[in-house]
């Protein structure tokens, strides 16, 4: 196991990494993740975009995927499925010894729907029973219709991974709307011991987004500060919601906490450290997902200290500098949250055409 990896496991922080592909699953990539210290795979459309356009491995599965249907959604699922199936089973032994907390591997809805409660729900269930793998979390986006499927599919007992979250109120939301969740599971008599969930936390994109409006401020002194001082108050958050009497009835009738992920924790602005949004984020109860390249970094030169809840209020300060600077920081985040789903939907819209273009290809 690589030290600084081992070290983050040892302060409670759990290292995911944020892509996925075949050739990882097949040949050994994501066995050597794992033997490093990685224990937990996050992807999204645009990681798949990325793994499909770059590699020859789908070309098979395509092929026969094509005669079946051209419906390049079906197809997609097809290859999805099969790669999330795949990194779950390499994954197996880490989930089954860390009794339940990892060894999960995400999968995500097809982004035009973040805005559907409905759709989502009939999705979430879709990917549950196509998957079929107790080490999976399907990803939900934190917008407001999706607070309500994320309730409810964890009222149904299962795994779910919320994503794009980038303000605290969003936080909070996405918080109770488990609890409640978890509560009406209870309520119904389910075990609740099963279930597990993660609330993707992003970072960097906080820092891109701010520094641009603060450079138009001239306020370079406040630029990459934002991001990480968020997410310290996130966690802060995430102790007062989960201490209530009210979450310990739960978590005695065998409830687990929903650990804060952070994502998106490669560095944007190449003036900033490489493992800055990692080595600022170390604490108990948290994951970090990051990109291979990140990881790298990490490994060979990560400070892995437990600072998480170091200079909270210089965090509180920090966000009260921004909007007397003239930071609209509400706008910021909701901003990101629209942003977000388009960067998912645009590689997700083109590696459809793709996907369908090469089935053709290969039926002709």
């Amino acid at each position: 196991m690589n030290e600084r990896l081992g070290k983050m496991r040892e302060l409670g922080q759990a290292p995911w990494v944020d892509e996925l592909s075949r050739d990882d699953t097949r040949n050994g990539g994501l066995q050597a993740m794992i033997d490093d210290g990685i224990v937990g795979v996050t992807s999204n459309p645009a990681i798949f975009q990325k793994a499909v356009a770059g590699s020859d491995l789908y070309d098979d599965q395509l092929r026969e995927l094509a005669r079946d249907t051209d419906d390049p959604k079906e197809m997609f699922w097809g290859i999805a499925g099969t790669d999330i199936q795949e990194a779950c089973d390499v994954l197996a032994p880490v989930y089954e010894g860390s009794g339940g907390v990892d060894g999960f591997v995400s999968l995500e809805v097809q982004p035009d729907i973040a805005y559907d409660t409905q759709a989502t729900i009939d999705e979430a269930e879709k990917l549950h029973g196509m998957v079929d793998r107790p080490n999976l979390f399907i990803k939900i986006p934190a917008t407001l219709p999706g607070l309500v499927a994320i309730e409810e599919m964890i009222s149904r007992g299962k795994s779910i991974n919320v994503t794009l979250i980038f303000s605290l109120e969003r936080y909070r939301e996405v918080a109770r709307a488990y609890i409640r969740g978890i509560q009406r599971l209870v309520e119904n008599g389910g075990d609740p011991s099963g279930v597990r969930s993660v609330a993707s936390f992003f970072v960097s994109r906080i820092d891109a987004e701010a520094d641009d409006r603060l450079e138009k401020l001239g306020r370079d002194d406040l630029k990459g500060k934002l991001a990480i001082a968020n997410a310290k108050l996130a966690y802060r958050v995430y102790g007062q919601v989960f201490s209530g009497s009210r979450w310990r009835s739960l978590e005695e009738q065998g409830a687990t906490r929903q650990r804060l992920l952070w994502a998106s924790t490669s560095t944007k602005n190449p003036d900033y450290p490489d493992t800055v949004y990692v080595d600022n984020l170390v604490g108990p109860e948290t994951v970090n997902t990051m990109p291979k390249k990140t990881i790298e970094a990490v490994m060979d030169h990560g400070d892995i200290q437990p600072v998480l809840t170091e200079s909270l209020e210089d965090a509180v300060r920090l966000l009260d500098d921004l909007r007397e600077a003239g930071l609209d920081y509400e706008e910021v985040t909701d901003v990101l949250e629209r942003e977000g789903i388009q960067k998912f939907a645009d590689p997700f819209n083109e590696m459809l055409d793709e996907i369908k273009n090469k089935g053709r290809q290969l039926v002709s």
